[in-house]
């Protein structure tokens, strides 16, 4: 599990493509790179990986084909820069909310609207999601925990502040990219439990 609360932006030093997968060669600090071990859990961009080698100040990470058909790593190019937050601990601070690292979807970047005193997000999504993203509710972009804006048809806003654009990679998405998206799970499991609820009843 995750907090989103995305701990740094780190560079892709190399991207190696095989039959099925893509590994990642990702460029990590010293303060990430401590206590990390092979098999270890990382998100990147919101993505669940496993450290799957070491190297001195980086680290190695297999994305199977399934992964790269449904999240935004399959574009990544060598120096582009991913969010990276080590799997939650036992006692750790809970700042943002719980993601699993498993992404749903992905939504299109449709409109910026950037001021000296705002930096605002449009982002649109599938139908079939809509259902569960709330003004003010929880959602996870890029492995970050953010709180949803206005929502009007298909589209939400993100009001993001300066802290956020200056620890995340937020701010290096154009009009037209995408970003991964990971639905809160309670926000889920509330709504789909209401839709059974409701239809059970309509069948009796």
């Amino acid at each position: 599990m995750f907090t989103g609360i995305v701990q740094a932006k780190c560079e892709i030093l190399a991207i190696e493509k095989k039959p099925g997968l893509n590994t990642l060669e990702v460029a990590l600090p010293p303060a990430l790179r401590e206590g990390l071990e092979i098999g270890a859990s990382v998100a990147n961009n919101g993505v669940c990986l496993t450290v799957t080698q070491l190297a001195d100040d980086r680290a190695f990470f297999d994305v199977m084909e399934e992964t790269l058909a449904v999240t935004n790593l399959v574009g990544l190019r060598v120096g582009d820069k991913v969010n990276i937050e080590r799997s939650l601990k036992f006692g750790t601070e809970l700042g943002g909310h719980i993601l699993s690292g498993h992404v749903h979807t992905q939504a299109q970047l449709v409109h910026l609207d950037i001021s000296d005193s705002h930096y605002n997000m449009q982002l649109e999504v599938a139908e079939e999601w809509l259902k569960y993203i709330f003004y003010k509710g929880f959602i996870g972009i890029n492995g970050c925990s953010l709180t949803v804006g206005e929502v009007k048809g298909n589209r939400f806003m993100l009001h993001l502040i300066p802290e956020t654009l200056r620890l995340t990679n937020l701010e290096d998405y154009r009009e037209g990219d995408r970003l991964n998206i990971e639905i809160d799970s309670q926000t889920q499991t509330i709504v789909d439990t209401v839709e059974r609820v409701l239809a059970q009843r309509h069948q009796a």
